[in-house]
């Protein structure tokens, strides 16, 4: 059988705990940014092969138009990791 009652007297000291709210708000940020990247690009690249496909005539200009798409989305995504570290305290 589990005991879950040291658990939560763990949870119940990091939560009263100022810095553990900051390192878990962090955490939290930082991993919904790079999901959020990795699901922009995924869809920018998805649906670039897909235009590709549809019109072969166009598909440098559909490459470039992609790349400079995936380009800001990280550059997103890098932004948004660095705040959340810098709300931990970390940098």
């Amino acid at each position: 059988m589990i005991h879950i009652t040291p658990l939560l007297q763990a949870v119940a000291t990091v939560a009263t705990d100022s810095k553990g709210m900051m390192a878990v708000g962090a955490g939290l940020g930082a991993g919904l940014a790079v999901i959020g990247a990795g699901l922009g690009i995924g869809r920018i690249g998805g649906q670039a092969v897909e235009g590709m496909a549809r019109q072969p005539e166009a598909a440098g200009r559909i490459q470039t138009a992609a790349l400079i798409l995936a380009a800001l989305i990280e550059g997103a995504a890098l932004f948004g990791v660095v705040i959340a570290f810098q709300i931990q305290g970390k940098i």
